[in-house]
């Protein structure tokens, strides 16, 4: 006679049962649901980021636009930023970072996968939360404050300030002081917009320390170090520079809030601070921030051009290599933001000679991803368009900005267009076409369907043909000497066909978004089924069937050299070129079946509600500080406070996992292999 577990009784720390549904979805632990969740989250802001660049275009279209009022044209430039670094890039690529990484190492999950539930919900968290300033606009807001002296300075003088749009932080994102200070950055924008990115830098500190502890304990046997993908390398060197950037910007936004709402004068000239400080403190993180930004779309376009050149990776070790140098040099030249702030001789000679230096391993990368493609059996399929769009469009970024390492040429190109051409080439070119090759490339293991290869295309060229018409004419207006932050130009500054090129190029990319998802909507329902390996790739996460399944891998694998999937399909012949195996087909068929059906029960982490309750927690207190003088925000900080502890305190006490029956079955009749 078989003997049963009996029910496990009926307790709030009992695990959730949904499987399907929403509520499968609000307590999910694994991976790739978090993946995708961060995915959609990601797109979602950056169509709110994209209509707010539409706007600015709109305004600057010709001389002495009306569009826009002078403070809605600042709340839009700042909170269009905020949205694209923050809300957009960094959550993009944890999005892949949360999808693939397990599956690229050979891992069943991360780590610690409600830590990675808890990641995600804190990021969904502080991005309504800074947004949700638009909802608390004081209409009765003050447009000045009296300096120590009793003299009211200018703060927004605009009576437009608190317009829906005007409400939005309007201090620039990188919110210098003290100009984002409380004497002229009065109402509340900017206290949502620190306390907003506070809680955004909990949500990445907590995935950094996630992805380095996995990567270094969860390899797959015998993927050693110098096997692993170079995405999950770079991704790596990610995590070290959020670990050591974060607590930097923590603190100064610390100090920010404390001078807004507190009394304190950290940055306070009058009062003895040093807005000077504020630079320091905020480039410390801020540069490393771009290399955070862009080393995900390096490892992306490393994956993606050896597929469709049909050739390994040339210099794999000095890619990874020169990854961790970028990573490490990061931290040493944040002060070329800072060449016309008054910064020493020496300092300035010293940083200078630090950006050129780091164009060296960002200058192996280009190389060696050009010796890849010579001489290569090149297939122009949608990834390898929008990774050869990001080789180019990243060198002419590149070269634009290694000019500013020159310091005589920085103070002529400081804040001008110049500049702003200069980053969208890194970011937009970069970045963002760096993240398209690599949503088109693993689609089909998210959802078994391959994307429309001819809206692909389209979409590649309109949107590199709209970026290039937005970005490129900037350079010529900053050295017509246009300058950044302007909310509108005369006529005879003769600068209005170049803006209007601008916007027809931005609203052009618009387009090529709008069609990437139209396609992501068709492919989904009715794309062609890719089965395993649609690209005849290159690593391991293409040995399982697609959609991956829950489990991941029906059996650990094992890893015998780098790129060991074209290693089991290929051999070499005796002038060492590769020739496909015999049996390289019947491989494929069989790790598909193989993948499908497990031999075994497979246990995986259960689900739970207490991340989600956690993250509710944070935005309370956030707005209990900012309201901290009413009865009703001392309420909230204290009820935002039990929320995170009570939460983190039914996380303790959650059941590990449910008793099972002899059968495999755990206590609410689901097969092991569910949980």
């Amino acid at each position: 006679m078989t003997a049963t577990a009996s029910r496990p009784a009926a307790t709030i720390f009992r695990r959730p049962a949904a499987t399907t549904g929403f509520w499968s979805w609000i307590t999910t632990v694994d991976h790739k649901k978090i993946g995708v969740m961060y995915g959609y989250t990601a797109f979602t802001f950056f169509l709110f980021g994209g209509i707010e660049a539409l706007l600015i275009r709109v305004q600057l279209a010709g001389p002495n636009g009306d569009f826009l009022t002078a403070a809605e044209y600042n709340a839009l430039f700042t909170t269009h930023a905020v949205t694209m670094v923050f809300l957009f890039v960094m959550p993009a690529a944890a999005a892949f970072m949360n999808y693939l990484l397990p599956l690229m190492i050979g891992a069943r999950d991360v780590a610690f996968p409600r830590m990675n539930a808890l990641s995600f919900w804190i990021f969904l968290m502080g991005g309504l939360f800074l947004y949700s300033v638009i909802f608390f606009s004081d209409p009765q807001a003050p447009l000045g404050i009296a300096d120590a002296t009793g003299t009211t300075v200018a703060g927004n003088l605009d009576p437009s300030y608190n317009t829906l749009l005007g409400g939005l932080p309007d201090g620039g994102w990188f919110l210098y002081q003290p100009n984002a200070g409380p004497s002229y950055s009065p109402g509340l924008a900017i206290d949502f917009a620190a306390l907003g990115l506070q809680i955004l830098g909990v949500a990445s500190l907590i995935s950094s320390v996630n992805f380095i502890v996995t990567i270094f304990n969860m390899r797959a046997q015998g993927m050693r170090l110098l096997r692993m993908p170079v995405f999950v390398w770079m991704m790596l060197v990610v995590a070290f520079l959020l670990l050591f950037s974060l607590p930097i910007i923590a603190i100064a936004l610390f100090m920010v809030t404390f001078d807004r709402s507190f009394g304190t004068s950290f940055f306070q000239a009058a009062s003895g601070g040093d807005p000077i400080l504020w630079q320091h403190l905020f480039w410390l993180f801020g540069h490393p921030e771009v290399y955070i930004l862009i080393l995900p779309a390096m490892g992306i376009v490393s994956e993606v051009i050896p597929v469709f050149s049909r050739k390994p990776l040339f210099g794999y070790a000095a890619i990874v290599f020169a990854g961790a140098g970028i990573g490490f040099l990061g931290f040493g030249v944040w002060a070329h933001h800072m060449f016309a702030s008054g910064i020493t001789p020496v300092a300035q000679a010293a940083f200078g000679l630090a950006t050129m230096t780091i164009a060296i391993p960002t200058g192996i990368k280009i190389f060696n991803w050009l010796g890849t493609m010579w001489g290569g059996k090149l297939r122009f399929t949608t990834p390898m368009l929008f990774a050869v769009g990001f080789v180019s469009q990243f060198v002419i970024g590149g070269l634009s900005g290694v000019t500013h390492a020159i310091v005589p040429s920085d103070w002529q190109q400081t804040d001008t267009y110049w500049i702003v051409g200069h980053f969208h080439y890194v970011l937009f070119g970069g970045a963002i076409f760096g993240i398209f090759a690599g949503l088109y490339y693993w689609f089909p293991k998210i959802t078994g369907r391959v994307m429309n290869e001819t809206l692909g295309k389209l979409h590649f060229w309109i949107q590199f043909i709209g970026f290039n018409l937005t970005f490129a004419p900037m350079h010529w207006l900053g050295l017509q000497g246009m300058v950044r932050r302007t909310w509108r130009y005369a006529p005879e500054m003769n600068m209005g066909p170049w803006n209007l090129a601008a916007t027809v190029g931005a609203f052009i990319i618009a387009l090529a978004v709008l069609i990437f998802m139209v396609n992501w909507i068709w492919s989904r329902r009715k794309g062609q089924p890719s089965g395993l390996d649609p690209w005849d790739a290159r690593t391991i996460e293409w040995t399982i069937p697609n959609p991956t399944p829950e489990y991941n891998f029906a059996s650990n694998p094992v890893v015998h050299s780098l790129d060991d999937f074209w290693h089991l399909k290929y051999s070499e012949d005796d002038e060492g070129r590769p020739v496909r195996r015999p049996d390289a087909d019947d491989l494929v068929v069989r790790l598909d079946h193989e993948g499908r059906n497990p031999t075994e029960p497979i246990h995986l982490p259960n689900p739970s509600y207490f991340p989600f309750i956690m993250s509710l927690g944070l935005p309370m207190i956030g707005y209990g500080v900012i309201w901290h003088t009413a009865l009703w925000g001392k309420i909230l900080i204290g009820l935002g406070a039990l929320t995170t502890i009570g939460g983190l305190l039914g996380w303790g006490m959650e059941p590990l996992e449910e008793p099972h029956d002899d059968h495999g079955h755990d206590g609410h009749g689901e097969p092991a292999i569910a949980h």
